[in-house]
């Protein structure tokens, strides 16, 4: 083989990989099948369904298309050879050929079979089939249903383009080169079938964790398939999941250091003085989740903590407005994460704002005694209008 034969084999052959694989580099340069024929596909936030249908379909005919293309490189990178005149070339070339030509030739006919009927023989509308049970009087309206829930910004989301984990209110979906598996969170339960530690990851200079994961429907017609996420998500995955993840018994999830900090940073605001809200004051919701209250308020505490040592940090005036929670993320996030032992020494500025506080001015939200009286009267009409109704019943049964 020539040196221009054996450049343009390795760069195809390198070409073809990164290609049908999409690293972050060509996803960068927009050589992606999503990319390049966006305008036919369509939007995916609009209709998830009907556009991976499409574009598995397309996915096919390009990759098929790939052994050929090496073919007519070849032609203009060795003309020497006539690999143009079919009648000419060796016996070897021409067998690739030929198979190159059926391998596309058979792809355009299986999608052309697959289109049959709106899609109806496409694995994909195969998949909705199996799942089409009240309520849901045909795939269309599992796949709208679908639609529906992809739309919503609550979704949990991650993995690369070749193999995303999508969980809606309703749905576990894996979304692949060529297919979409799914199943109704309702019908299947999940375990934890593997862990694997990698020390070295583009994505991050600490070692990460990739957890795999099984899904099983009791629906038979559903098969079961593994979905792989990585440790840093799986509280929020667990709390996307309707059904509890059962681990196996071999299987250990290791804690991240994020997690670990957030435990220990629980643990140590528990033991700081608490906050009492004043008489009138409400609890709104936290800022940062929106889904539990404001539990939080910072007061400068780490002076009188000190004694005469003086202190960077300053005074906060703003109201309870974070939980626990994500002010402990937000104090991670300001760190080295690099010297995660300074962590809990450490001063950071308010997320609203900027004054400096530490881990000691981090007072938990207590309500008031007349808030607490109130509630108590509430819950005491509430019990005597109760009892009163179950002794009017009495009487007027008798």
């Amino acid at each position: 083989m020539e040196s221009s034969e054996l450049s343009l084999t390795l760069a195809y052959v390198v070409f073809s990989v990164c290609f049908v694989f999409t690293p972050n580099e060509f996803r960068s340069a927009g050589l992606t099948i999503q990319n390049l024929f966006s305008s036919w596909l369509g939007s995916e936030d609009v209709n998830f369904i009907q556009y991976h249908v499409r574009r598995t379909s397309v996915t096919v005919l390009v990759h098929s298309v790939l052994p050929l293309g090496y073919y007519v490189g070849m032609c203009i990178a060795a003309p020497e050879k006539h690999l143009v005149y079919i009648n000419q070339v060796s016996d070897s070339w021409r067998v690739f050929f030929l198979v190159s030509l059926c391998l596309q030739l058979a792809s355009w006919a299986l999608i052309i079979y697959w289109s049959h009927s709106h899609w109806l023989n496409h694995p994909i509308s195969r998949t909705l089939q199996a799942h089409v049970q009240p309520p849901y009087s045909s795939w269309g309206f599992v796949a709208a249903n679908i639609n529906t829930e992809f739309r919503r910004i609550d979704k949990f989301a991650t993995g690369s383009p070749g193999a995303r984990v999508i969980v809606t209110d309703s749905w576990v979906l894996k979304v692949t080169t060529y297919h979409i598996y799914m199943a109704l969170q309702s019908e299947c339960h999940v375990t934890v079938i593997d862990s694997i530690q990698h020390h070295l990851s583009p994505d991050s200079a600490t070692p990460t964790e990739i957890l795999t994961l099984r899904v099983d429907s009791i629906n038979p017609a559903v098969r079961p398939f593994n979905i792989c996420v990585n440790s840093t998500e799986y509280a929020e995955l667990r709390e996307k999941l309707q059904a509890p993840i059962r681990n196996s018994p071999n299987v250990v999830i290791h804690q991240t250091i994020g997690e670990l900090f957030l435990e220990t940073f629980r643990a140590q605001v528990n033991l700081n003085q608490s906050y009492t809200l004043p008489s009138g004051q409400e609890v709104e919701p936290c800022i940062g989740c929106m889904q539990v209250p404001a539990n939080t308020k910072l007061v400068r505490l780490c002076q009188a903590a000190g004694g005469d040592i003086e202190s960077e940090c300053q005074q906060c005036f703003c109201r309870p407005m974070w939980c626990l929670s994500c002010l402990g993320r937000w104090f991670a996030s300001r760190q080295d994460q690099q010297r995660p032992e300074t962590w809990l020494s450490s001063k950071v500025p308010c997320p609203t704002c900027r004054a400096k506080f530490c881990i000691v001015d981090i007072c938990m939200v207590r309500a008031s005694n007349a808030a607490l009286i109130v509630w108590t009267r509430v819950l005491s009409l509430a019990f005597a209008r109760s009892l009163l109704v179950c002794w009017m019943a009495l009487t007027s049964g008798r």
